[in-house]
């Protein structure tokens, strides 16, 4: 059977809703061609080598899988009929630890974890029948993982070569009160016009995600860095060295940016101590200037650049009442304190959106967890307006 590691196949990156273009645009970037883009991800063509290089460098995907074998299956005995006869044996030794999940919709199953307990036992009983012994199995991902993706009749069972999700960029040890995920800021990030060297204000940092991101974003530090084990490693065929490189090779990619000015502040001192502790083990602390204020003190450089509140919007935190007099304090801030700047509020609450007062250029889509959410951007016009370039402008038009 051929190596995986060097033999190309398909592969599909998987996103969260409405990242897909700022995943396709990082893996164009990395010198891939995409096949298609779609809702949730982005398919190519590649080995598990490429998949190695797309999990260390990729901000925005969520899993890495490539494609092992494709089937036509009408119920779980099925699904489990076809993978006994797969060869797992050249994948897993008596010694491997793997795991399985999938994303079963067909008429025969109302239990995925049904789905996945018959391909776990599909690959335990021919590692049995191979080898004389079985390995382990569990729902860790900390070992091998598998995923089975079964929609009517057709079935693919995938490498997740990721095993835990790679949207997590390994740093936020202490996450603070429902923060954003890692993917979603760096692709938020991604979808303003930030040109990543003018300043950068987070007010309301909570535990600084945010600011973390642009600071990882505007010097070129890849999640890669911050990240030791992956599925990939735990099959067959792995090859220490190449991960070596990979790694090695973006601690050369690092960009110094001169006078690069990071600011990020909140009312909480609880919450900026957190920031500390992320932002140091994130490997940027040095790059952020924390202060703990109310967001109408936070210093702002007369160099204009990017301001960006991530307020509470109801869904999660805080009440309403509260919230609309806070979304309208903000807008005068910006509106008097930060002329010229490009203004971005992110939020999942459209009618607290209407009490900030200024009108949006853009209000472009995303979603975290099952919220409908914006971000709108502001041009605040000032004496002088001087406007930080977009870094995306052949990304589609935002939605307004």
């Amino acid at each position: 059977m051929s190596d995986i590691f060097t033999s190309p196949s398909r592969i599909i990156v998987t996103c969260g809703k409405r990242h897909a273009a700022y995943l396709e645009k990082e893996i164009v970037e990395l010198g891939f061609t995409p096949v298609r883009t779609f809702m949730t991800g982005v398919e190519l063509k590649g080995t598990v080598n490429d998949c190695i290089v797309l999990n260390l460098n990729l901000r925005c995907a969520s899993q890495v899988l490539y494609s092992l074998k494709e089937l036509k299956a009408n119920s779980p005995e099925e699904v489990y009929d076809q993978l006994i006869h797969y060869p797992w044996e050249n994948f897993l030794t008596n010694e491997s630890y793997f795991s399985i999940t999938s994303h079963a919709s067909h008429f025969t199953v109302n239990n995925e974890l049904f789905v996945n307990m018959k391909v776990k036992d599909a690959i335990a009983d021919r590692m049995r029948r191979e080898t004389m012994r079985r390995p382990d199995s569990g729902s860790a991902r900390d070992g091998a993982v598998f995923h089975l993706f079964w929609k009517d009749e057709n079935a693919e069972i995938f490498l997740d070569t990721s095993g835990e999700t790679v949207a997590k960029h390994g740093y936020r040890k202490i996450p603070g009160k429902a923060p954003m995920l890692e993917s979603l800021t760096a692709a938020s990030l991604m979808a303003t016009k930030w040109d990543r060297k003018s300043p950068f204000i987070n007010p309301m940092c909570g535990s600084s995600t945010i600011a973390i991101e642009a600071a990882l974003l505007a010097t070129n530090r890849k999640p890669g860095l911050l990240r030791d084990n992956y599925s990939f490693m735990h099959v067959t065929g792995y090859s220490p060295s190449f991960f070596s490189e990979q790694k090695e090779k973006l601690k050369t990619q690092i960009k110094e940016v001169p006078n690069l000015k990071i600011i990020a502040t909140d009312i909480s001192e609880d919450a900026i101590k957190i920031s500390k502790v992320n932002a140091e083990l994130a490997g940027v602390n040095h790059l952020i200037e924390f202060a703990v204020c109310d967001f109408e003190s936070t210093k702002i450089p007369e160099t204009a650049g990017v301001i960006y509140f991530n307020p509470e919007y109801g869904e999660r935190l805080g009440d309403i009442t509260e919230l609309e007099t806070t979304y309208a304090r903000m807008g005068d801030f910006m509106k008097k304190k930060c002329q010229g700047y490009l203004g971005y509020i992110f939020t999942g609450n459209l009618d607290l959106a209407k009490k900030i007062g200024l009108k949006a250029s853009q209000r472009i889509e995303f979603y975290t967890a099952k919220i409908d959410c914006r971000l709108l951007e502001y041009e605040l016009y000032g004496g002088s307006r001087r406007e930080p370039k977009s870094d995306l402008q052949n990304l589609p038009k935002a939605n307004t």
